[in-house]
């Protein structure tokens, strides 16, 4: 039982630090995808560099995301298999989301390009 609640307490703390220690911010697209049926060259253009713009922006989170649970890792002076586990599983999930999410953004402006290349071929 004192292991168990050891164990949750550590968790908890580690939990806080997390939360309290992130420094890496989750980036938000810049630009909403226009309608292919109706958008001009110049919005669809914009559109693609909103989206070339967002996947370097998620890069560079991810990036962050590793160099944070590495500090995190590192801060703890002895760290036990399940703090590292439990650090690197927060990392992973939040890289998995935002790459999720990059994906479907790409994916919403990729099927408005299709869409403004069959409404202006060539």
């Amino acid at each position: 039982m004192k292991n168990v609640l050891l164990s949750l307490s550590t968790l908890a703390a580690l939990t806080l630090s997390v939360t309290a220690g992130a420094e890496c911010i989750y980036p938000k697209a810049s630009a909403e995808i226009p309608n292919g049926a109706t958008a001009t060259q110049e919005e669809i253009v914009t559109a693609m560099n909103a989206v070339k713009k967002y996947n370097t922006d998620i890069n560079a989170y991810i990036s962050c995301l590793e160099m944070e649970s590495e500090s995190q890792i590192a801060a703890i002076q002895d760290p036990k298999p399940e703090q590292i586990k439990q650090i690197k599983s927060i990392q992973t999930s939040k890289h998995n989301a935002a790459v999720d999410e990059l994906e479907k953004y790409a994916t919403r402006f990729n099927a408005q390009l299709k869409a403004f290349k069959a409404k202006n071929p060539g």
